[in-house]
């Protein structure tokens, strides 16, 4: 295994090598067949061989079938040949602990929580690839919660260890089910979604039982009904003996919901790296968190003083009858509603009945609508807060009752009216989000000071790195991404940064679904624009949560948080978008008072998990049946070897992104640059 070597299979050889002196197994150079069938052959083919002597040849053939029929049955597809060693690659440096995690995660069911940027695929891929050559008639499966990130790991899987294209395959819900039902035949590597996964094993189109390593990409979701737990149930329906991955940068919100990922995804054990780790500290650079607190202008107050009193006017039937045990209206939050109705749903009071529960369920809901925009208009802002309301009042979010409540009601309709004298030309967005605004038209108006100081940081930003760097297309060379969790939001921040072009050069960047004031991109554009912001096309991003999870954006300078999130893993999503190759910067953008609180909880539940899992671990409950999978008394001895690949033949990217686009997109002659490095 040294030499000219270009990649592990051409070492192993065919499974049905007829130069082979002995039984062997392999990775495979030609065309896997599914298990069980993939050595035998047709009873034509039977006959027409017993018809003509038999070669040596042909005894052979008859031999190492048999063989690896008996070992398939005897150590569930083990081949003791391969099994011998277990590889790591050293065309990427090698680091001590992916080492040492890759290491551990093949003889237990492992969660592998690191930051973003520090190669969670990279030890997936080692894995994988271990897997695939240990089980020459399994399958290893990866899934991903996305398409553009199914579409990103099986290219930087194979960037990594170079399993032969021609062995892997991609599905999406777009594959037709015959399609699907060929490739889970034919391929052995298969890089899907999860509902794929789920609707191909209740279809029977999934051989379950081949299945010999599972890695479980954004690890974190798996939660309640969520299909990574469905899948994981499935499987363990058919047989117990498949390895799992899990991977994600943060195991859950707070220990409860780690304890639910470990439960759903039969962890064995926790290979936890956090930023302050010290055999990750060589290998990462200083990210700076700053905290800014940001004081509601005297306008913004004025308009919330006046909100909370519509509130007040709505809530106070449902506080009244006891249905609302809070009674401080302006810290109500969305979330506390919508337990109180579920909790009047389970135990109705004996004195509501009939028509009374459908005038009850018809206030929960007005008050959970309008304590959504509550959190709008001191989060994002009073435009946010008005295109909100627009979708109530003009019908298209089909709240016919709600909005027929709020039109009887003066208050609501005196500060609706307000904000449409301020906004309604900002409404002239097209479905496709072309805004009708021309640059210059009209002086932008700030409906959140934080946007203000957004604007502050990012020009800055930009000004700062010009003085410091002499070369020529300074702002070519440095990146930026926001992040704002609602569209509005996004193309309001995009609008205002549309008048410092050239120098800031602004995209949106959202989900599939489109809504009224915002086309959606498809995964092809979506891919398009991560592609176009690598290469410097765009060097400001402004996205909503989409952009947060896996998708390898390349490097970022500055991350600005618009928002803040009572759930940690959403910070540390964003936060791993930076300080990859060089220092980062992270801008947390914060309203003063429930906003600020948010983000402090936040922090709090961040620091309590990690103490739980690195300090007390009886906290925490594991799996305790984990197979090794490798048959007692082999230990495979680690092999370092240095990996060549070919190129990654991949679809071709849309060429209808500048017509689907919003108008924060730069016209370019910018080209690409592809990213040869090892994949994060």
């Amino acid at each position: 295994m040294s030499g000219r070597q270009r990649t592990l299979f051409q070492t192993w050889g065919p499974s049905l090598s007829r130069s082979a002196g002995s039984p062997s197994c392999s990775s495979g150079t030609e065309r896997p067949q599914s298990p069980g069938t993939s050595r035998a052959r047709s009873p034509a083919a039977a006959e027409a061989a017993d018809a003509q002597p038999e070669s040596d040849d042909d005894v052979l053939l008859v031999a190492v079938y048999e063989a690896e029929r008996q070992l398939n049955l005897e150590n569930g597809g083990f081949c003791a040949s391969a099994g011998a060693l277990w590889v790591y690659p050293t065309n990427c440096p090698v680091r001590d602990y992916q080492l040492h995690i890759a290491r551990a995660a093949l003889f237990c069911n492992t969660l592998v929580c690191l930051p973003t940027g520090l190669g969670k695929t990279f030890i997936a891929a080692v894995v994988m690839y271990n897997f695939y050559r240990w089980f020459p008639s399994g399958k290893v499966v990866f899934m991903a919660p996305t398409k553009p990130l199914v579409t990103q790991q099986i290219e930087a899987c194979y960037r990594v260890m170079g399993i032969p294209q021609s062995h892997m395959a991609e599905m999406t819900g777009s594959t037709q089910a015959f399609t699907r039902k060929e490739i889970w035949h034919n391929r052995r590597v298969i890089f899907l979604t999860p509902q794929v996964m789920v609707n191909d094993l209740s279809r029977g189109a999934c051989p379950a039982a081949e299945i010999k390593c599972l890695v479980i990409d954004e690890a974190h979701k798996a939660l309640g009904n969520y299909a990574y737990c469905q899948v994981v149930r499935e499987l363990i329906k058919y047989t117990n003996h498949f390895r799992i991955l899990a991977l994600s940068a943060t195991p859950g919100s707070d220990i409860k919901a780690v304890q639910q990922v470990i439960t759903n995804l039969l962890i064995g054990q926790i290979e936890l790296r956090s930023e302050d780790s010290p055999d990750i500290l060589p290998y990462s650079h200083e990210r700076r968190v700053e905290k800014l607190v940001v004081p509601l202008s005297e306008e913004l107050a004025a308009i919330q003083k006046a909100y909370v009193q519509i509130l007040e006017a709505f809530a106070s039937s449902l506080i009244q009858r006891n249905l609302l045990m809070r009674r401080d209206i302006p810290n109500l939050t969305k979330y506390q509603i919508i337990l109180a109705r579920d909790q009047f749903r389970k135990n109705p009071p004996t004195n509501i009945m009939g028509i009374q529960q459908g005038i009850i369920e018809g206030e929960f809901a007005l008050c959970i609508s309008l304590y959504h925009g509550y959190e709008l208009l001191q989060q994002m802002g009073m435009r946010s807060l008005y295109f909100f309301l627009c979708g109530i009042m003009d019908g298209t979010k089909g709240m016919t009752r709600v909005k027929n409540e709020l039109n009887r009601n003066e208050d609501f309709m005196k500060l609706y009216n307000h904000l449409e004298c301020m906004f309604a030309h900002s409404r002239s967005t097209s479905a496709s989000g072309i805004s009708t605004i021309d640059k210059g038209e009209k002086e932008f108006f700030y409906s959140h000071p934080k946007l203000k100081k957004l604007e502050e940081i990012v020009v800055e930003h930009f000004k700062s790195w010009n003085a410091q760097n002499t070369s020529e297309k300074k702002c070519d060379k440095t990146r930026v991404m926001i992040f704002s969790s609602f569209r509005d939001s996004v193309q309001e921040i995009a609008e205002m940064l549309l008048r410092h072009q050239p120098v800031i050069r602004a995209m949106t960047f959202v989900g599939h679904a489109s809504g009224k004031s915002m086309k959606g991109f498809t995964q092809k554009e979506q891919l398009e624009v991560v592609k176009q912001f690598r290469s410097g096309g765009y060097n400001t991003l402004v996205s909503t949560c989409v952009g947060e999870e896996g998708l390898d954006i390349g490097e970022v300078d500055l991350i600005v948080c618009f928002d803040a999130q009572k759930s940690p893993i959403r910070l540390i999503q964003r936060m791993g978008r930076t300080g990859r190759k060089r220092q980062g910067r992270i801008v947390v953008i914060l309203a003063e008072g429930r906003e600020e609180r948010t983000y402090n909880q936040s922090q709090s539940n961040k620091r309590s998990i990690y103490k739980a899992i690195s300090g007390n671990r009886q906290v925490l409950h594991f799996y305790q049946a984990s197979p090794r999978m490798v048959p007692d008394g082999i230990n495979p001895e680690l092999h370092k070897m240095f990996i060549t690949h070919g190129v990654y033949e991949s679809e071709k990217p849309s060429r209808n992104l500048q017509r689907k686009s919003s108008i924060f997109s730069y016209r370019n002659e910018f080209s690409s640059v592809s990213d040869s490095s090892c994949p994060d």
